[in-house]
């Protein structure tokens, strides 16, 4: 007995000892943000044995980020970084025979913008293959591997004189402003080039007024594919058409489209025969609320095949599996996944069996597969899977194999927030689907206080994908709401629409809807409550606080509570004029949406406004206004704007200090 005793003791002493030496599990804190690397950009090499990809991580004494090439193989066991370079790289494609792989990098001070670099597969250092005076926008491979299709924008007009005063910004043109590129006031356009790796020779595909993108080989190299708008005034709508050309210089183009909506992301059949691509639904010149369709027409044209018509849902980045098959990535209440299309009976079928989760960057070479997968605790990483078709695509879902473990690391010490999805009826009975993020250490049954974060767009969702910020502010505390509240797409087309010309009714009435829900159940504290947003969903934070008290602190972020005043002031004027109309001619419309403001004196929630200096999508004026009508009210209120930022907050210190300060304003309303 003695014995036994020692033995369960001295056991009990080790393992004690081992877990006083397992640190901790945590929650998440703001200077988590440097530690947080972002994997994107999967391609499969030709042989199907390899995958290249970008990794971005933080460079904290820099304060920037930086990007680099890596390769891991698709059984997983290699994991190979081919760049370091501190210029950073991006795009990076294989040969197509198997032998290099390219890059874009603004490397060296002897030519700016983003060149081709190319790098021997095999190792070794890369080296620059263009020269271009305007830097490289996209590029493609031949299938023969001896040219390159560039997309390059014609260059700056340079000013020859000794005075470097920059001169005046002459403005002609309809739609003059864009955020990050700031006036739209240069003469220049977008066109396709060729360049021959042996003797470097750069040849012109298109030229003119107009813009060309999204270009793509045929399979036998004797075509190209693109897409553009080439009405007489491309700044007063949104159409775009694709057009095929053969790949010489000086050759005719062909329209293959003639929708009067937006067609885009062309791929070639693999016998050259087909072009899947995606279109609008609707025809006219303004679609906001719209969704993409996957379609398919003959390479020479003809009358397109609507393959995901009927599922009412958003379908994106077409890629081919054989001549009859298409996957494609859609867009479905709260996830993302991928699809199967049959082209010979239009029959659809889920490709890949996974819990709710969010899939993107699909693409592949023949049978063999990438996609990125994130879910609620998990950070994107890439997955892959090779498949035979008849078999899994039209029976049973594939299971892919994760090959990359870069959010390990980041994941090791945290403890994150549990994520459940949820559905709420809004006061007229419209059912609104959302999710809910709650501490990992809260004590079950405890009501918490809450933090609405409402989701930008408005076209757009929340889905069981990984959200730092919703994680970082559970872990302070909080159960964090993201409701899809009308105007979300991922529910169908009428779902969107049904908010078009007015703003700040039906989405406050599905968001009050699901704080009602929260509240009901038990979760959440309705003494605190605080709501919070970026872009529309700083500007539907303007809408609540004017409509409603019961929220005591809020964060409004490059937002507005006055429409009327941001009329041909940010990049949205086809909005303006398509959707409400011109304000000598909509006047009762625009103080209609525009009551935040209007109604500012009914505002009693202290209020955090947010915004970057140089953001032309919802200018800083649209923060000012609301900010200095709540100083003039007496409500506590605080303007914070980020210097030199544009509509997304790219520094990684200001990222840090925007989540810093959302916690330091909502613990001191909150707790």
């Amino acid at each position: 007995m003695l014995k036994s005793s020692f033995a369960l003791t001295g056991f009990l002493s080790i393992g004690m000892m081992l877990y006083a030496q397992t640190p901790a599990k945590r929650p998440l804190r703001p200077a988590d943000i440097y530690r947080l690397p972002v994997v994107s950009d999967p391609q499969v090499s030709p042989d199907g044995k390899w995958v290249s990809y970008t990794l971005m991580t933080i460079d904290s004494p820099k304060d920037s980020r930086n990007a680099d090439i890596w390769m891991v193989s698709t059984d997983g066991s290699e994991d190979i970084q081919l760049t370091s370079s501190p210029d950073g790289e991006s795009r990076a494609r294989w040969s197509p025979d198997g032998k290099w792989i390219s890059f874009l990098s603004s490397r060296g001070d002897e030519v700016k913008g983003a060149q081709v670099w190319l790098m021997d597969r095999r190792g070794g250092e890369g080296k620059r293959l263009t020269e271009i005076k305007s830097g490289v926008s996209d590029y493609a491979w031949s299938p023969d591997s001896r040219r390159l299709l560039l997309t390059i924008t014609d260059p700056d007009a340079e000013d020859t004189g000794k005075i470097k005063t920059t001169k005046p910004y002459v403005i002609d043109r309809y739609q003059y402003k864009e955020d990050v590129s700031g006036y739209r006031y240069k003469k220049q356009h977008t066109h396709l080039y060729f360049f021959d790796l042996g003797s470097h020779k750069l040849d012109t595909l298109t030229r003119g007024d107009h813009d060309e993108e999204s270009a793509v080989w045929s399979p036998d190299g004797t075509q190209v594919a693109f897409v553009s708008n080439r009405t007489p005034d491309p700044d007063q709508n949104e159409n775009t058409d694709i057009y095929v050309i053969a790949a010489q210089p000086g050759a005719a183009m062909q329209q293959l489209t003639t929708w009067k909506g937006s067609d885009n992301s062309p791929r070639w059949s693999p016998d050259g025969s087909m072009i899947a691509y995606t279109r609008s639904v609707s025809d006219e010149d303004y679609h906001m609320y719209d969704e993409p369709v996957l379609c398919v027409v003959a390479a020479v044209g003809g009358e397109p095949q609507l393959l995901s018509r009927k599922l009412d849902r958003p379908v994106m980045a077409p890629r081919w599996a054989d001549r009859n098959t298409i996957l494609a990535l859609e867009t479905d209440d709260c996830e993302q996944y991928a699809l199967a299309f049959s082209l010979k009976d239009e029959k659809i079928a889920r490709v890949i069996a996974a819990e709710p989760c969010v899939f993107n960057n699909l693409e592949n070479t023949g049978d063999n597969w990438v996609v990125m997968k994130s879910s609620p605790t998990h950070p994107a990483e890439i997955c892959f899977f090779d498949h035979m078709v008849g078999r899994r695509f039209w029976g049973m879902a594939v299971n892919p194999t994760v090959l990359t473990h870069h959010a390990d690391s980041f994941l090791a010490p945290l403890r994150l927030a549990r994520v459940t999805g949820f559905q709420s009826k809004s006061a007229d009975g419209t059912l609104v689907s959302g999710l809910y993020y709650r501490p990992a250490d809260a004590a079950v049954g405890q009501k918490l206080p809450l933090i609405l974060f409402i989701h930008g767009g408005p076209v757009g969702q929340d889905a069981f994908d990984f959200d730092l910020t919703r994680q970082m502010l559970a872990a302070d505390g909080y159960v964090v709401a993201a409701v899809n509240y009308r105007g979300s797409n991922g529910r169908g087309v009428e779902y969107s629409k049904t908010i078009s010309a007015d703003w700040g009714n039906k989405e406050v009435m599905d968001l009050h809807g699901a704080v009602d829900w929260l509240v009901k159940q038990g979760i959440v504290d309705s003494s605190h409550m605080g709501v919070a947003g970026w872009s529309y969903g700083g500007i539907l934070t303007d809408y609540l606080i004017a409509s409603d008290t019961r929220f005591k602190a809020a964060s409004s972020g490059a937002g507005t509570g006055f429409t009327l005043s941001l009329y041909g002031v940010d990049q949205y004027i086809n909005q303006y004029m398509n959707e409400i109309g011109p304000p000598w001619k909509a006047i009762d419309k625009y103080l209609k949406i525009g009551y935040p403001l209007l109604k500012a004196d009914k505002i009693k929630t202290p209020t955090l406004f947010m915004s970057g200096e140089k953001d032309f999508n919802v200018p800083t004026a649209g923060s000012e206004q609301m900010y200095q009508a709540l100083r003039t009210l007496g409500v506590p209120t605080e303007l914070i704007v980020y210097p030199g930022q544009f509509h997304g907050i790219s520094i990684p210190s200001y990222q840090r200090d925007r989540l810093e300060r959302w916690r330091a304003w909502f613990d001191k309303y909150l707790k």
